[in-house]
């Protein structure tokens, strides 16, 4: 991974940073992509405190990061700029030592948005799901055809990774190009100004609909070029709002497209042909990826490299190439027994159906652990995700859940895992609560029997790879 870009705003440079929150999927490649732009960068991180992922903070000390313990010590001076999510509470000793010292004060959007429109050309990669996937494949081919861009993602891009980088969910380069997954769940998605903005699709996740089509439709305007998913009514609903388009999808209208009869899928990749309808031309591809909802994202991504200029052809050859994406359907290994464990991200709905529907496309009974990703999500589409773990499985499969994701503040817990496993089983399907993932991982390894297929789905907590091995491990 590379760490020589030039700062593209030199006051971002000027004084030093401290990331309150740093080892967190959005904060920390947006730490290594403004480190690589030459700032000095600090931070701190209560998991860090907890012991948790510990190989995690040894390989950002490794890299020239000083950090400390969340307690405000890492605040020493009124030069020091602070980042912290904005979910972050005024309590928190970074926030307050930083109020009295009167150090500005940035969200990630924030000085994301900053570095994102400074480049003299940004693809910005939206939508309710997908959106880490489309930015690592275009990530990808643009590396892989000389382009050097900038790629600011939400998870570790394997094609990146090594043993030296083994948490790369960030490039910095010095191509002039920065591709980036911009989020819609806090509203921030209308800080940004792409070039190119990409569209994956619109559905139910952390705001309304209506909140939903109105941040989408104000993104897909500021753009010179939006790529819109063809195969998605809401988000083509909203391209009368583009000045230019360039549709992807599965439909007929699609004008990058996949010939119907030529989709074939394995457990572990998928193959079709790429039709440009525009000039007929046709390129052969295998995915490395299984699962008919990445050749959709490989089609997001051959559309947002085509409106920046890259031939088809050259574009489909690189994505061949793309390795994946730490956590998405990330296949952990297989038991002595034949029980294969399967780590992903699937935390929302049409996250959690594009997972099943791989899974489903062939033989072998699903185990699903399901850990929610939070309360406050749980209770909004709590209802869509039953409905999603009861239609989306068969009579023989099972899931389980376990109490959602707390690392302590002031949220209402009132609501949780169990309601959803009761409106799993008012649907028809086979649910059950253990509060404890420990336990929860005991009761999948009593379970499982030969051929199964266990997944562990769940978003903001890097623990779950951890447990995911354990599980393997367990397994006779």
């Amino acid at each position: 991974m590379a760490h020589t870009a030039p700062a593209p705003d030199g006051a971002l440079t000027a004084h030093p940073w401290f990331f309150c929150g740093i080892g967190g999927s959005g904060m920390l490649p947006l730490a290594l992509i403004l480190k690589g732009a030459g700032a000095q960068v600090a931070g701190s991180d209560r998991s860090r405190d907890q012991g948790r992922t510990p190989e995690k903070f040894a390989w950002l000390e490794s890299l020239g990061f000083a950090l400390f313990p969340q307690d405000g010590s890492g605040i020493t001076s009124a030069d020091q700029a602070l980042v912290a999510s904005a979910a972050v509470e005024d309590t928190v000793p970074e926030v307050v030592r930083a109020r009295d010292l009167g150090c500005p004060r940035f969200t990630r959007a924030q000085l994301l948005a900053r570095l994102f429109n400074a480049a003299p050309i940004g693809i910005a990669v939206g939508g309710t799901s997908g959106k880490s996937t489309v930015t690592g494949m275009i990530g990808w081919m643009l590396t892989a055809l000389g382009r050097d861009p900038t790629i600011m993602n939400g998870a570790v891009m394997k094609n990146f990774a090594t043993p030296d980088a083994p948490f790369a969910s960030a490039r910095a380069g010095q191509g002039g190009l920065f591709v980036s997954e911009v989020d819609e769940s806090d509203g921030t998605i209308a800080l940004y100004r792409p070039q190119i903005a990409v569209l994956n699709n619109v559905s139910l996740d952390h705001k309304s609909l209506e909140e939903l089509r109105d941040l989408f439709g104000n993104f897909l305007a500021m753009a010179s070029t939006a790529v819109i998913n063809a195969d998605d009514a809401e988000s083509m609903a909203l391209a009368h709002r583009a000045r230019a388009t360039v549709t992807f999808g599965f439909a007929d209208t699609a004008m990058i497209g996949v010939v119907p009869a030529s989709v074939v899928e394995s457990p572990t990749r998928i193959a079709a042909t790429v039709v440009d309808r525009r000039s007929g031309a046709q390129h052969d591809i295998t995915l490395a990826v299984p699962g008919r909802h990445n050749l959709a994202n490989a089609l997001a991504a051959l559309a947002a490299a085509d409106a920046a200029g890259l031939p088809l052809g050259e574009a489909v050859a690189a994505l061949s190439g793309y390795a994946g994406l730490a956590r998405r359907f990330d296949i952990v290994g297989t038991s002595a027994s034949g029980v294969t464990v399967i780590d992903d991200f699937g935390h929302n709905p049409e996250k959690v159906a594009a997972t099943l529907a791989t899974l489903k496309a062939h033989p072998g009974r699903v185990l699903a652990l399901f850990q929610p990703h939070g309360y406050g999500p749980l209770r909004q589409m709590g209802a869509e995700l039953a409905e999603v773990l009861a239609t989306r499985l068969s009579a023989e499969d099972r899931v389980i859940l376990t109490d959602p994701v707390y690392f302590g503040g002031t949220v209402d817990r009132t609501q949780g895992s169990e309601r959803i496993v009761g409106l799993v089983n008012a649907h028809g399907g086979q649910a059950e609560h253990v509060a404890e993932r420990a336990e929860a991982g005991q009761r999948l390894a009593a379970l499982a029997r030969p051929g199964d297929r266990i997944v562990i789905m769940g978003a903001r907590d890097d623990t779950l790879s951890a447990f995911a091995r354990d599980v393997l491990g367990s397994l006779t």
